[in-house]
């Protein structure tokens, strides 16, 4: 059996993906999105809470941008190397950076509390939203160019 068929065959696992490695339904990614943003999200806040107990700053200074390290990998990793076939995805990469961090930033801006608080929540609403953008873009894209989307 093939590689391809292999993967294609493993539809009962998390997150559900197609045999070239794309996950198949916008819930699986937000899904998969939201829990790396969770996983982020406490080791930062285990990270703060040992820095503040070192002296090294008051717990709740640090950056919440950093919950995004999970969701990054995920999309510039994973996601963008399944849709290789796709040659417009690198201005889909960069068009729903764009929104998402202005929509982040736009959140953050107005969330009351610490800095870890106020940016952690920007971050979810830019990796939430970039989700989003990202599963109904790349298939608008594929489809525009022919491919399988």
């Amino acid at each position: 059996m093939t590689e391809r068929a292999d993967r294609s065959n493993r539809s009962d696992r998390f997150p559900r993906r197609d045999g070239d490695g794309r996950v198949v339904g916008l819930a699986d990614l937000l899904a998969l999105t939201v829990a790396g943003l969770l996983t982020s999200f406490a080791v930062l806040l285990l990270l703060d809470g040992a820095g503040s107990l070192v002296g090294w700053g008051s717990f709740g200074s640090a950056s919440g941008w950093l919950a995004l390290i999970l969701p990054v990998w995920l999309f510039l990793i994973e996601e963008l190397r399944a849709w290789r076939s796709v040659g417009g995805r690198h201005a889909v990469v960069v068009s729903g950076a764009l929104v998402a961090m202005l929509l982040g930033l736009l959140v953050a801006g107005v969330t009351p509390g610490p800095p870890l608080v106020s940016s952690g929540v920007g971050a979810a609403v830019a990796a939430v939203g970039y989700a989003v953008y990202w599963f109904h873009g790349i298939r608008w894209l594929a489809r525009r160019e022919g491919k399988s989307g």
